[in-house]
């Protein structure tokens, strides 16, 4: 699963740098404690979380900050703890309790992200505490990071040229691991999303409330549904937008990742060559074929950054990924690309993979940016530069049971490499090398993709865009039916990755189900050009 992250334009899912891109009820009610079979809990499910106001230049002023405190082994809750980082938006009234946002990843900071784009979510605070928060191991919550060993996953998994040596590969993939386990410490090892469900259990009683409210968006459903898995009993009013797969392995994911983002990027084109100012020409079909030529050509002799590093075909790749999971930013991308051919200033395209590894990886002693267990909150200025695909490969292993053996993976490599390239003649081979991310680590949990369905819970509103070039529309029927009869689909028949962002009527259904518990019909439908949206 590439890191997905979603809803403002600037949200998005990231499929990261070059190799890397390998996807509430009841305020000041008595708190009803999920007490779970197992190790006394009690001492985090009974804690408040204490608010007070933002610190950084760049937080709005109305914006506070908190933290909870969780276990870092939940098999061992009176060992090591970690502290998370949360941020809230005050309701503007009288609050019936928090509603808690997820913008995606893995490896999305929601603390940075409610204090980019808080104004969309506005409205919730009619009645809601907007709350979002760094999940553990992420942003300023013990924040991950493989160190130097991050170029090291770049440059052996292909970087501007493509995998030619697999077992070489594979060994110095597996090198690399271990660098990454050393760097992150204990907490490398507790990244899962079935951890991060049960920190947003404790964040809930933390809260003051008694069932979870909860907007998900892109790898956000991923963690809502296993939260309603774990807990359904605690579910209030819960909304994933763009649904990601419960069941399909990384392999299958990133053939849908590159199959919806060469659509993306067709469509693009047919939009750019209407202009005259189109760095591609007035030719659909020939604009097709120019992007592949500029890729090639990066590829062979990349340019020079604005940081003074090499700029290739895979990083153009990669931030054209990026402007593609909205429409909002196709003009943003068409004079980026303008901006390249005609000057070579990569600045443009460079801004969309602010969530990549674009940048040189600062060096790391000891101390910096590990994020060891107990230390309290990172401030941001030591989140490590490589966190967010640090993150992503640490919860996306996490999640995932299948290790192959080496001889499978360098014998599959071909065929595989084939249907990558079928499918997506640009991002194919970006998306490749996601076959590869885990190799070297244990293997993850099965109970996402073995027990989380049939889940018996209050209905939950699942948001699938059918234009979505990350979380294809099919994933989201698919997990509604795997969830069962809770899960109800509003089919959002626009374009972009989720559709709270770009749909007025996607974002005027969620809030008024989240609001007011006005749920819209199962298979209710957004038009693509009808703000109003009237169900179909």
């Amino acid at each position: 699963m590439q890191a997905k992250l979603s809803t403002r334009p600037s949200v998005r899912r990231c499929a990261v740098s070059g190799a890397l891109g390998l996807s509430l009820l009841g305020a000041g009610l008595p708190t009803a404690v999920a007490r779970e079979s197992g190790p006394d809990l009690s001492r985090f499910y009974d804690q408040k979380v204490t608010w007070s106001a933002c610190e950084g230049m760049e937080m709005p002023k109305d914006l506070q900050c908190g933290k909870v405190t969780v276990p870092l082994d939940y098999a061992r809750p009176g060992g090591q703890t970690l502290d998370l980082a949360l941020a809230q938006y005050r309701a503007t009234g009288e609050s019936r309790g928090s509603v808690l946002l997820n913008f995606g990843g893995p490896g999305g900071s929601g603390v940075s992200e409610l204090a980019a784009g808080g104004k969309d979510f506005m409205h919730l605070t009619n009645g809601y505490d907007v709350v979002s928060f760094d999940p553990r191991g992420i942003g300023r919550s013990s924040p991950v990071t493989c160190g130097p060993a991050t170029m090291k996953i770049i440059e052996a998994t292909g970087g501007e040229k493509p995998v030619t040596d697999p077992e070489d590969v594979l060994g110095r993939l597996r090198e690399a691991a271990a660098e990454c386990a050393e760097f992150s410490g204990p907490v490398l090892h507790h990244m899962g999303t079935v951890d991060a469900a049960r920190d947003m259990d404790v964040m809930r009683s933390a809260l003051g409330d008694r069932r979870l409210n909860y907007l998900g968006f892109s790898y956000g459903t991923r963690l809502g549904a296993v939260y309603a898995a774990r807990f359904p009993d605690k579910v209030g009013r819960v909304v994933l937008d763009g649904v990601d797969t419960l069941t399909e392995p990384l392999a299958e994911q990133g053939l849908a990742g590159a199959r919806g983002q060469q659509t993306a990027l067709e469509n693009f084109l047919d939009w750019c060559v209407e202009d005259i100012a189109c760095p591609f020409g007035q030719d659909a079909r020939a604009a097709r074929e120019q992007v592949g030529r500029i890729v090639a050509s990066l590829d062979s002799d990349p340019v020079a950054s604005a940081f003074g590093e090499p700029f290739s075909g895979q990083d153009m790749v990669g931030a054209m990924g990026q402007a593609l999971y909205s429409r909002d930013l196709w003009p943003s991308l068409e004079r980026a690309v303008a901006q390249l051919l005609e000057d070579g200033d990569t600045r443009g395209l460079e801004g969309f993979s602010s969530g990549g590894v674009t940048f040189p990886v600062r060096s790391h002693p000891d101390a910096a940016g590990r994020g060891p267990a107990g230390a309290g909150l990172t401030d941001e200025e030591d989140i490590p530069l490589d966190n967010l695909p640090a993150a992503l490969m640490a919860v996306n292993c996490a999640d995932d049971p299948d290790r192959p053996a080496a001889a499978e993976v360098a014998g599959s490599l071909d065929r595989l490499r084939a249907r990558y390239e079928e499918v997506s003649p640009v991002f194919g081979r970006y998306r490749l090398t996601q076959v590869l991310m885990c190799h070297g680590r244990p293997a993850g949990t099965d109970y996402i993709r073995e027990d989380v369905k049939n889940v018996d819970t209050a209905r939950m509103l699942l948001v699938g865009t059918r234009g979505d070039p990350a979380t294809p529309y099919r994933w989201t029927t698919e997990t509604a039916k795997r969830l069962g009869p809770s899960a109800v689909v509003l089919d959002n028949r626009g374009e972009g990755h989720t559709g709270y962002a770009s749909s007025e009527c996607v974002h005027r259904k969620v809030d008024d189900f989240l609001l007011y518990g006005s749920l819209p019909p199962d298979g209710s439908s957004c038009g693509p050009e009808d703000p109003s949206g009237e169900a179909g």
